[in-house]
């Protein structure tokens, strides 16, 4: 603390800093006197120097000289800094319980560094509340609320640009894409994948186990070659296929209202309104679905079957940074 007095340039400051030493040596006294427990009773108060933390947080990633260069920061946090401090400014501006504050002594409270440090470690690490608490100085109540939070507030910003149906704009780079491909009006993939899941609680698990029994969530996504996943649909109970999932999805809520885009193409003498999607064999047999070739007799069959797969990559490649990226998933 007294290191943090000297360093400060701010009356202001400096008399924030005081209350809070002397305060901390108050806490200390009542702790060695017994007077003094956590707000739960028999849980004793843990001492947490939060100022000095948020220091070293912003030390180690955010300073002209960080002590971890940028590709550290994009392992650890599987993003940039850029892309971290963007999300950040937003976050903290939507939702005043990121902004740090003052209790009626003045002490300062948890920064919104650390808030967002520490949900970005549960997400992208998938660990339990008490482990960063070391790391970060946050309790495990406070580290819960704090994901929760950030979550939420993620999901209410970002929701209607990033998990929108796709724009006009969007539809025709859509659509140049898939021609580069091989497959002129050709929109993209969707796909289905179940994730195991560990942490079920006790009395779901048979709502969601399957033929494999154990419990599972099936996920049900349309993924553009840029990993933009603008459609995801999942938390379905008891065993599903992609089929079932389909008829419970709203990806074709607009096609089924006669909302859908419109892609005018000609193929055989057949004329077609509307795009298309790449899908694998169980997916029915709609003229949306592009599906593979199973039985491949001679060169045009056997090359469509390949061209055909290989486009449908991306959705398999968005499960797969899905699960390497956010290891609470």
């Amino acid at each position: 603390m007294k290191m943090i007095i000297d360093d400060s340039d701010s009356d202001s400051e400096l008399e924030i800093f005081a209350i809070a030493a002397s305060e901390e040596v108050q806490l200390h006294n009542e702790r060695q006197l017994g007077l003094r427990c956590g707000f739960i009773q028999g849980h004793a108060v843990i001492y947490r120097n939060r100022i000095q933390d948020h220091k070293r947080l912003y030390q180690k990633y955010f300073s002209e000289t960080p002590t971890y260069p940028p590709n550290l920061f994009r392992r650890r946090f599987r993003m940039s800094g850029c892309l971290f401090l963007r999300i950040l400014s937003m976050v903290e501006a939507y939702d005043p319980y990121f902004v740090q504050k003052q209790d009626t002594l003045g002490v300062l409270g948890l920064s919104f560094l650390q808030k967002m440090i520490v949900a970005r470690r549960m997400l992208v690490y998938g660990i339990a509340a008490d482990s960063v608490n070391d790391y970060v100085r946050i309790g495990e109540n406070i580290a819960i609320e704090s994901l929760q939070r950030f979550v939420r507030t993620v999901v209410t910003i970002f929701s209607d640009v990033y998990l929108g149906t796709p724009n006009k704009d969007d539809i025709a780079k859509l659509l140049e894409v898939g021609k580069n491909h091989g497959f002129p009006r050709m929109l993209r993939s969707i796909d289905c994948m179940h994730w195991k899941w560990k942490n079920c609680p006790t009395t779901w698990i048979g709502m969601y186990c399957g033929h494999i029994h154990e419990p599972t969530i099936i996920l049900e996504t349309v993924t553009f070659y840029d990993l933009w996943i603008w459609h995801a649909f999942f938390g379905l109970s008891r065993s599903h296929n992609d089929i079932s999932v389909l008829e419970c999805s709203s990806v074709f809520f607009l096609l089924a209202e006669g909302r859908a885009p419109q892609v005018n193409y000609s193929i055989n003498g057949n004329d077609y309104t509307m795009g298309y999607y790449l899908v694998d064999g169980i997916y029915p047999q709609w003229s949306i679905f592009n599906k593979t070739i199973t039985s491949q007799r001679g060169n045009k069959p056997t090359h469509f079957a390949k061209t055909q797969e290989s486009a449908r990559k991306d959705v398999e490649r968005a499960f797969g940074v899905l699960q390497a990226c956010f290891a609470i998933v």
